[in-house]
């Protein structure tokens, strides 16, 4: 039952990553659900808003936090195209979001494990429940997408 709720809303971030391309960002998209219900949405804004912290996962959080009126995200699950960097990681970690669920590896900047993992370390207050792959091919075609020719 999970995996099928994993991939439904892994979907509506696919979604979110297509409308990156027309302004030329990253194909990354992302949505933050909490009790069936998304209460965040967004794709990559980096390169349309000139801001090199509009990655989908923060926006994505900023909206979340708003529709419920709080930092703190508990009882939320990030649904994420991409494995987020250092910067995204950082952020579910502080809105305390119980679950992150991405498609694609991200070989570059990954902070799920490929390239380092914050996602639980002993020193730090807050763990992250980490589901890896969902939908991993549908992923990774979309950012090929933007890079043609470079192997992702």
């Amino acid at each position: 039952m999970t995996v099928k709720i994993d991939e439904m809303y892994m979907r509506e971030a696919i979604k979110e990553a297509e409308q990156a391309l027309t302004s030329k960002d990253q194909p990354v998209g992302a949505v933050i659900v909490q009790g069936g219900r998304v209460i965040g949405r967004a794709h990559d804004q980096v390169k349309l808003l000139r801001d090199p912290t509009a990655h989908a996962t923060v926006i994505a959080l900023t909206q979340a936090s708003s529709a419920l009126g709080s930092d703190q995200l508990p009882d939320a699950v990030a649904y994420v195209t991409q494995e987020p960097c250092a910067m995204c990681v950082g952020a579910l970690l502080l809105s305390g979001v119980a679950r992150l669920v991405f498609g694609a590896v991200n070989s570059r900047a990954g902070a799920c494990g490929s390239v380092i993992d914050l996602t639980n370390i002993e020193r730090l207050n807050r763990r992250l429940v980490v589901v890896r792959d969902v939908l991993a091919g549908e992923c990774h075609a979309l950012l090929r997408k933007a890079t043609p020719g470079v192997h992702i």
